[in-house]
């Protein structure tokens, strides 16, 4: 295989770090392994975020994403862990991220967690209607 799961994330400059724009990003194909059962646990991830100086490289993400698929995590850790380590490396003026968690044991769960770069305030939304 030439490319293999990762934990370092990659970044490159924002092309434009004067405005505040939005990327999103939904990751369907999420998984890890429940820490009880050692069964894989699967989610779509939905990453938004403002970027400040840098945003992430997607291949480093996918990388990234994948060097999970054979850790025991329980849902609530590996969301917030995953949400620490993109703000740890980018460093955004805002970012959210949003896993929705396939059914284990009859129970959905979602877990959304985000972050505010201090000082930072969202544009006013804009109505066109």
């Amino acid at each position: 295989m030439s490319t293999k799961p990762s934990k370092t994330l990659e970044t490159f400059p924002n092309p434009q770090p004067g405005r505040d724009y939005t990327i999103r990003m939904r990751i369907p194909e999420f998984t890890c392994v429940c820490p009880k059962t050692g069964q894989p646990d699967f989610a779509t991830l939905h990453l938004e975020y403002v970027p400040d100086r840098i945003c992430v490289e997607l291949k480093s993400l996918k990388l990234y994403l994948w060097s999970y698929r054979n850790e025991g995590a329980f849902h609530e850790a590996v969301s917030n862990r995953i949400l620490d380590d993109l703000v740890k490396t980018t460093k955004p003026r805002f970012m959210r991220l949003t896993a929705e968690w396939y059914v284990r044991g009859g129970i959905y769960t979602t877990v959304i967690g985000s972050h505010h770069k201090k000082g930072w305030t969202a544009p006013p939304a804009v109505s066109l209607s």
